[in-house]
């Protein structure tokens, strides 16, 4: 049955790294009995983690849109949610399943605990703070973050998602301006190194959460969960790259070169790589413990099904 489960669970992360992965293109291990705390003591803890963030990063959050795509970001992990039952243990979650999902992907602590890390990873950055609220605060920057959001609302359908990647294997193909000007765009905010280690964090988080539900049995060591992960880095890369430049084509198609060249040098900056920095932090920070919870859960919600 062990070995049953580790089939299933390896199988499911690699389909699922759209999730893991992509985490962080714009720009304490938990357990589902946190997540689901109960409602008076979780809103005092998310009411306490926001008060603590300096006025400044609160500021630039709410610029960024930072609750939109939270919001977003959510309504990708149900979604994801619903995956993990067909994959792991079909038409046995029902609603119960769909609670708990609910419950972990809780959008008022995912953003409260975004809040914090990015508080956090900003400390000392007060220049570079500054100029990313002028950035996005900017026509153009309110332009591009309003782009990128309504771009990844979209790939949400699938045949829009195919549609997407269609359009830029055939841009990719002629080459010119555009083509050139989004490679050094992925490069400048380095984002398939990042998200492909955003989605290996999350992936083993996912594993140590199966294995601390009993979905291994004894004979799973911390190692071989390690190898089990890092085994996928090639399939996430690719199916990071696959989806990025995708994305990155449909979300920017309205932007002139002259405006998307102005975003490449905000990235290339000083204030842009440190806010870059600080964004992959503060998802991975959210991300990390919410695959823990949910491998957690999902071992849980197996413990005897017929495998």
């Amino acid at each position: 049955m062990a070995d049953a489960m580790e089939a299933k669970a390896i199988g499911v992360l690699g389909r699922g790294v759209a999730l893991a992965a992509l985490i962080g293109v714009f720009g304490a291990q938990a357990v589902p009995q946190r997540a689901m705390a109960q409602e008076g003591g979780a809103a005092t803890e998310v009411q306490a983690e926001a008060a603590a963030i300096r006025p400044e990063v609160a500021t630039l959050m709410e610029t960024m849109r930072i609750g939109d795509i939270v919001a977003l970001l959510r309504e990708e992990g149900i979604d994801y949610g619903r995956t993990l039952e067909n994959d792991m243990f079909p038409g046995a979650g029902g609603a119960g399943w769909e609670a708990t999902v609910g419950l972990i992907y809780d959008g008022a602590r995912m953003q409260a605990a975004f809040g914090a890390s990015l508080n956090a990873a900003l400390d000392g950055q007060g220049e570079a703070t500054e100029a990313a609220q002028a950035f996005f605060g900017s026509d153009l920057g309110q332009k591009v973050l309003g782009l990128e959001i309504e771009a990844r609302r979209a790939l949400l359908d699938d045949v829009t998602e195919e549609a997407a990647k269609v359009a830029w294997e055939e841009m990719a193909a002629e080459g010119g301006t555009r083509v050139d000007l989004l490679e050094t765009f992925v490069a400048a905010n380095d984002l398939v190194e990042s998200n492909v280690m955003g989605a290996l964090n999350s992936n083993l988080a996912f594993y140590k959460g199966m294995a601390e539900g009993g979905a291994f049995g004894d004979d799973m060591t911390e190692e071989q969960m390690l190898s089990d992960t890092w085994a996928q880095e090639g399939e996430i890369r690719a199916s990071t790259e696959n989806w990025i430049f995708p994305y990155l084509a449909l979300a920017y198609g309205p932007l002139s070169d002259e405006e998307l060249g102005q975003y490449i040098d905000f990235s290339k900056s000083a204030a842009g790589q440190a806010l870059n920095v600080a964004l992959f932090a503060a998802f991975d920070d959210v991300f990390t413990p919410v695959s823990g919870a949910l491998g957690l859960a999902v071992a849980r919600q197996m413990q005897g099904q017929d495998i």
